[in-house]
C-alpha cells in the first residue's frame, strides 16, 4: 500500500481511537452506583399481586421530595405527595393479559428498607379481565418510571407463581417483559438468562473498565521499563495468549464466587462488595501506571474476579432464580457474561493492535485513560462507602 494511504489510514485509526476514548470517558463520567427498582409479580389461588419498590433518591429526581431542604427525604414528605405519586405510578407501570390491560387501582403505599437505603413500596391487587387461571395466563408487564431521568436505571422483575418462577431485567431498550409458564422449560430459562448476563456486563461500567484496564497493555511488548516506554508487540500470538490468560482467569474466578454465593455457601454483604469492586477498578488502572504486576495481569484478573463474582451474584439474587431450573439459569447467566466480555474484547483489541505503535496509544489511551479510570474508580469507592453523596 502506498505510504500516503498508510498514513491516511493511520490518522483515521488515531481519530477513531480518540473518539472511542472520549466516548468511554464521557460515558464513565456519567456513571454512578446502580439505580434499580424491584418489581414483584406474585399469585396464589385467588389473587394476582404486583409490588414495586422504588428508591426515594430516584423519586426525588422527579418530585423534589425534600421540602424542608435539610438534605434528608422522610416518609412524611413522601406521603404528602401521595396523590401525585399514584398518578405517576399508574403512568409508568402497566400490566396486561392477552393484550387486555389489567386494572390496578389505587396502590397501598408504604416505606421499606433495602441495603442501599429507603424505598417507596407500592402494592396493587391486580384485576385482569378474562383471567381465570394464572397457570395459563399470557401476561405482559411494562415499566418506565425513571428511564427519562436516568438511562442507567433498571427495573428488576421477579415472578413468583405456584410452580413457576422467573425474572427479567427492564431497561430503556427493553421496557416490557412477557410472562408465560410456556417459557418455563430449562432450555428457554437458559436462553433468557444468557440475555440477562450479556445485558448485565454491558451496562456494568465498573466491570467494563476493570476488564479494559487489564487488556490495555496486551498489544505492547512486556518490559521492566515504565509502561509508557513499552514498544509495540511484533507478533499477534503473544498478545492473543495474554488476552486469553486475562479473560480466562477472570472467568474462572467470578464463576467460583458466583456459584458459592448463589448456593448460599458464602454471602458477603453488598455493602462490602460494591466498594471492593470499585477499588478493584482503581488498582487495575494504577497497575498500568506503576507496573506493580504489569507482566502478570492474569493474577490480578483472578484475584479481583473473585470479588466481581459476588457482584454478579447480587444481581442474580435481585432478579430471583427459578428453583425449578436453577442450573439452567445460573449457567445461562454465566454464559451471557462471557459473551458480553467477548464482545468487548473483540471491539477493543483490533483497534488497540492497530494503534499500538503510536505515542497516542501509550500516552493517551494507556496513561491518560488509566489515570481517568483511577479518578472515576476513587469516586465510586467513596460514593459506595457513603463518604460522599
Amino acid at each position: 500500500m502506498p505510504r500516503p494511504a498508510v498514513n491516511a489510514l493511520r490518522q483515521w485509526a488515531v481519530g477513531v481511537g480518540l473518539l472511542w476514548a472520549s466516548l468511554l470517558l464521557v460515558g464513565s463520567a456519567m456513571a454512578h452506583s446502580s439505580s434499580n427498582s424491584y418489581l414483584t409479580l406474585s399469585a396464589d389461588a385467588k389473587q394476582l399481586t404486583l409490588r414495586a419498590d422504588i428508591h426515594l433518591r430516584d423519586i426525588d429526581l422527579i418530585f423534589d421530595l425534600d421540602s424542608n431542604r435539610d438534605g434528608q427525604i422522610t416518609w412524611g414528605e413522601t406521603q404528602g405527595r401521595s396523590a401525585q405519586l399514584n398518578t405517576w405510578l399508574a403512568q409508568g407501570i402497566q400490566l396486561s393479559e392477552s393484550g387486555q390491560i389489567c386494572a390496578l387501582g389505587v396502590p397501598d403505599l408504604q416505606a421499606s428498607q433495602h441495603a442501599d437505603g429507603s424505598y417507596l413500596s407500592a402494592q396493587w391487587a391486580a384485576s385482569c379481565p378474562g383471567l381465570t387461571k394464572v397457570s395459563s395466563a399470557e401476561l405482559s408487564l411494562r415499566y418506565g418510571l425513571i428511564f427519562a431521568q436516568d438511562k442507567l436505571h433498571r427495573g428488576l422483575l421477579k415472578v413468583d407463581f405456584p410452580g413457576y418462577q422467573s425474572s427479567a431485567l427492564l431497561s430503556p431498550e427493553r421496557p416490557e417483559a412477557e410472562i408465560s409458564q410456556a417459557d418455563s422449560s430449562a432450555l428457554k430459562v437458559f436462553g433468557r438468562y444468557v440475555v440477562e448476563g450479556v445485558w448485565h456486563i454491558w451496562i456494568g461500567i465498573d466491570h467494563i473498565l476493570f476488564l479494559l484496564s487489564l487488556l490495555v497493555l496486551a498489544p505492547l511488548q512486556p518490559s521492566r521499563q515504565r509502561v509508557t516506554q513499552w514498544q509495540a508487540a511484533a507478533q499477534a500470538r503473544p498478545v492473543v495468549l495474554d488476552v486469553l490468560a486475562v479473560v480466562t482467569a477472570f472467568t474462572v474466578a467470578h464463576s467460583i464466587t458466583l456459584g458459592l454465593s448463589i448456593l448460599k455457601w458464602l454471602e458477603p454483604s453488598a455493602d462490602l462488595i460494591e466498594p471492593a469492586i470499585a477499588l478493584s477498578v482503581v488498582l487495575a488502572a494504577l497497575n498500568n501506571l506503576f507496573g506493580w504486576s504489569a507482566l502478570k495481569r492474569w493474577r490480578l484478573a483472578f484475584v479481583f474476579g473473585l470479588v466481581h463474582g459476588f457482584g454478579f451474584a447480587n444481581v442474580l439474587l435481585d432478579l430471583g432464580l427459578p428453583t425449578s431450573a436453577l442450573a439452567a439459569a445460573l449457567g445461562g447467566f454465566n454464559v451471557g457474561v462471557e459473551l458480553g466480555q467477548l464482545a468487548i474484547v473483540l471491539a477493543f483489541l483490533p483497534l488497540a493492535w492497530w494503534l499500538r505503535s503510536t505515542r497516542f496509544y501509550r500516552w493517551v489511551v494507556v496513561a491518560g485513560g488509566s489515570l481517568a479510570i483511577v479518578v472515576l474508580g476513587l469516586f465510586w469507592t467513596l460514593e459506595r462507602t457513603g463518604l460522599i453523596a
